[in-house]
């Protein structure tokens, strides 16, 4: 069973934060942090998106603190999720997934910035507090790329970026060591389905094999977890 906490709310003025994180020291730390400011206080917690669903809809969150990759789910539905509410918070994605390939998808999902854990310790504040002021967050960098890719008129296609959003969840599970019946039982589909999308999967990234499929999932994985 997932880990949750809700917190007591504390009188006066802050605004209300959701940390939605499937390692539960990482949630330690950004609730420590948060709570150091005079004006934010966490009011829940949670690992997975079912749950943090249910937190977010009793505590009302100003803003939620969301993963990409969560425990039985993905920090991508949840936020659609949240989108879909119509009166849900502003979401900050926070993760160690290479931000290039995520930050993208996670802004067109209904998030308002992302911040990448290796840059955690110096601007997870400065996120939170834009994106409660309205802004939109992302890192200098990023920014850039995307502002290059606008004026260029097109996106890139090398890499995983020919993936569908779908397509790139089931490839993360894969990387995680989900089988294709784990897979279709945790995204609600059918064994079928899933077979389908990795070939696809197989086709898009030029790959020979199943094994091949695997190989690069494992070492993807590895490489954007912390």
């Amino acid at each position: 069973m997932a880990t949750t906490s809700v917190l007591p709310t504390n009188a006066g003025p802050r605004a209300r934060i959701a940390v939605i994180d499937d390692h539960p020291l990482v949630r330690e730390g950004l609730a420590a942090r948060i709570s150091a400011q005079p004006d934010l206080e966490v009011c829940c917690e949670a690992a997975d998106t079912e749950t943090a669903l249910k937190l977010i809809r009793e505590c009302k969150p100003t803003l939620a603190i969301v993963d990409v990759a969560l425990k039985n789910g993905s920090g991508l539905d949840l936020i659609k999720a949240l989108a879909a509410d119509g009166n849900g918070p502003r979401v900050l994605v926070v993760s160690a997934y290479d931000e290039e390939l995520f930050a993208e998808r996670m802004l067109r999902a209904g998030a308002h910035g992302y911040v990448n854990k290796q840059e955690l310790h110096g601007s997870v504040i400065e996120a939170i507090r834009a994106v409660l002021a309205g802004d939109i967050y992302l890192s200098a960098g990023l920014a850039q790329r995307l502002a290059s890719q606008a004026v260029a008129g097109r996106r890139s296609t090398q890499g995983l970026e020919v993936l569908s959003d779908r397509e790139l969840q089931i490839f993360e599970l894969i990387g995680r060591g989900a089988g294709t019946r784990q897979i279709a039982a945790q995204l609600h589909l059918s064994v079928h389905t899933v077979e389908s999308h990795r070939e696809h999967i197989r086709a898009k990234l030029n790959l020979r094999s199943g094994t091949e499929l695997l190989r690069r999932a494992v070492l993807w994985t590895f490489e954007n977890r912390t």
